[in-house]
């Protein structure tokens, strides 16, 4: 008998007090299970149980010893788990990054979709606006949005394009202006993941312009730029998805429809697997299926 299974063949019997339920539970005879305590106990040179004719119970020996290795146990169930689940494409643990509002708007109809699919797939979701460590941080995938990838240490896979809008609140003098040279720095409200000022290169089709935003005003959160700009602070430049709701309650308006910046990605990204593990590769495929219909549209 290989150690773990005599181990866990221990562990049960402390639990049960009892060899023949221990044997009834592992599909052994109970002369395999006195077999394998009679080897372990031989092993560590220390009496583990002591046997009556009803039921077993251990000694202080027994009890030190299966207080100290409970733990490791444990892990190592986890760890078996995980790797056992890790080959199946309908179970097992996912752990995803995604960005902020994307995570609260986005993802959750989403999640819920995919998990009356599979039922059996949990989730521990984070949310962060900022690029993260996929491989340090455990992650199994990564949602993010941005311009073309250029990291060419992890997997990246584009999903569709994410439309950008100009847009500020409809009772503000910024509703009126023709052109976005009129606007100045401190009118421009930028996103940056580090609250830092952000540079708009749009263009009309013929000709382009670059203005320089966040003088004023900077922020690495989407919904911030976007309570701003309604209070009529100034103009932002959002994902359409991120202003949509306000653009149907009124509180934002289009404004240079004509003008568009460069085109961001979302985008899924993985640590560097050799090949994707089946839950993941599962998950991506469905995420790419349902997330066009949450963030291309109309604004």
């Amino acid at each position: 008998m290989n150690n773990y299974k005599a181990l866990r063949t221990f562990l049960m019997a402390a639990e049960k007090k009892s060899f023949a339920q221990v044997a009834r539970e592992l599909d052994m005879t109970p002369a395999a299970v006195t077999r394998a305590i009679a080897a372990l106990e031989e092993d560590l040179g220390v009496q583990l149980f002591v046997r009556t004719t009803r039921q077993v119970s251990l000694t202080a020996d027994g009890a030190v010893y299966a207080a100290q290795i409970q733990p490791a146990m444990q892990a190592l169930d986890a760890a078996r788990r995980d790797v056992m689940n890790a080959h199946k494409s309908d179970q097992g643990r996912l752990r995803i990054s995604a960005p902020t509002w994307l995570g609260k708007t986005v993802l959750p109809p989403i999640l819920g979709a995919f998990r009356d699919l599979y039922p059996k797939m949990c989730f521990e979701i984070s949310l962060s606006d900022g690029l993260v460590n996929i491989v340090d941080d455990d992650y199994d995938l990564a949602i993010r949005i941005s311009s073309s990838p250029s990291d060419k240490f992890t997997i990246w896979r584009k999903i569709c394009v994410i439309p950008r809008i100009l847009v500020a609140a409809p009772g503000s003098r910024f509703i009126g202006m023709k052109h976005p040279n009129e606007l100045t720095p401190d009118e421009c409200l930028a996103y940056s993941g580090e609250s830092r000022r952000e540079t708009w290169n749009l263009s009309d089709g013929g000709s382009s312009i670059t203005l320089s935003a966040g003088r004023a005003f900077s922020a690495n959160s989407g919904e911030v730029l976007a309570d701003m700009a309604a209070q009529g602070m100034g103009v932002t430049l959002l994902p359409g998805f991120n202003i949509v709701e306000h653009i149907r309650s009124g509180r934002l308006v289009h404004v240079f429809p004509g003008w568009t910046p460069p085109d961001l990605w979302l985008t899924l990204y993985y640590p560097p697997y050799q090949a994707l593990p089946p839950r993941v590769a599962t998950f991506s495929k469905f995420f790419e299926q349902q997330v066009p219909a949450y963030v291309i549209g109309e604004f």
